[in-house]
């Protein structure tokens, strides 16, 4: 009786969040369109200032009585952004069905030859997210930035909350800087893909969720603390397929006792990932402990059809020099990144990306 009840909750639970789904796209395609047919009114107003503004306060008088205050000018507004953003039908020169249609938006561009490739492989709508996700995504003015946090949103299926947080700490940017330009250009096509072990690296790491910058001093036990009493936020900097294993884990050799900060596993790399937190400058001595740890869940942890280890070194600061040195030239396993306790300057990322775009 009891796992026919546990059973049946799980599928109306599933039904529930399938319906909200299918309104909540269907509310989304719903304001494309006004979008849509806002855009092609003023088109005929011949682009006269005067006639947009009246055209917004005159749709938004008459959509309030009937639907609500959902559809203040300002909401209009942002409709009207949200199909000059996602052009889609100018896109794929698609003759969609006015208003009074039989068919949804997703269903008319599925039909198209080219919807697989607008859709960067989703084998789901067009548009796959809520509608306060477009509003968030509609600040974005870089369209390959935009479309990156648009992927990983659908990919990750974040929540607003999360899309914010990796918006705010600029975690585009910080990808960007790490990779060449046709990585770049798989950001804006793909979004983050991990296939090799620098893939799952940050360099920095953003920790703004600890708010340690609040405390003059702090110790790597008060670190690591904080990391797992916010291990939701952690996971969600540290990226896509990272579950947690451990914390002070001890390894046991020779009669001595060595404990490894954090340990996690990456389904996606099929692979531990040991992490050591330093609140100071990495030394050597740093880089050769995390070796012997690397090294010894290779050797005893884990499996045959399980790939190496990763060791990453959270610092306060580094020399890129002491660590090249340190390391062999055809290293894949360890890598030493910073991190930051406050959000980083977009606008400093901004140039430096420039600059190496140039």
């Amino acid at each position: 009786m009891a796992q026919v009840v546990t059973d049946i909750q799980q599928i109306l639970r599933q039904a529930q969040q399938n319906a909200i789904r299918a309104v909540n796209t269907t509310m989304v395609e719903a304001y494309w369109l006004v979008g849509k047919r806002i855009v092609e009114e003023e088109q005929q107003g011949e682009g006269r200032a005067s006639y947009g503004k009246a055209l917004m306060r005159n749709l938004s008088e008459e959509l309030k009585r009937e639907f609500g205050k959902g559809y203040s000018v300002d909401n209009l507004q942002n409709m009207r952004s949200f199909y000059l953003r996602y052009p889609i039908q100018q896109m794929l020169s698609v003759n969609l069905p006015d208003i009074a249609i039989p068919q949804t938006t997703s269903a008319v561009l599925r039909e198209q030859p080219n919807y697989e490739t607008l859709s960067r492989n989703f084998k789901t709508p067009i548009f796959n997210l809520s509608w306060s996700h477009y509003l968030l995504l509609l600040r974005i003015e870089d369209k390959d930035e935009r479309a990156f946090y648009e992927i990983e949103s659908a990919k990750n299926n974040w929540s607003l909350r999360e899309l914010k947080r990796q918006f705010d700490s600029a975690l585009y940017l910080r990808l960007a800087l790490s990779t060449d330009k046709e990585g770049i250009k798989n950001l804006a096509a793909v979004g983050q893909v991990m296939e090799s072990p620098k893939d799952a690296v940050k360099d920095p790491y953003i920790l703004e969720f600890l708010n340690l910058n609040q405390h003059y001093r702090y110790s790597e036990s008060d670190l690591e603390h904080e990391l797992i009493d916010k291990l939701e936020y952690f996971l969600l900097e540290l990226g896509t397929g990272f579950t947690f294993v451990a914390r002070q884990k001890r390894i046991n050799f020779d009669e001595k006792h060595f404990y490894v900060d954090l340990v996690f596993y990456n389904r996606l790399l099929r692979c531990f990932v040991v992490i050591d937190l330093k609140i100071g400058e990495l030394t050597h001595q740093d880089i050769g402990q995390m070796q012997m740890y690397v090294n010894y869940y290779d050797r005893f942890v884990r499996t045959e059809d399980e790939n190496k280890t990763i060791g990453i070194i959270l610092c306060r600061d580094k020399s890129e020099t002491l660590v090249e040195i340190t390391l062999p030239e055809d290293n894949e396993q360890i890598f030493a990144s910073r991190y930051q306790t406050l959000l980083p300057d977009k606008e400093v990322l901004k140039m430096l990306l420039s600059e190496k775009s140039d």
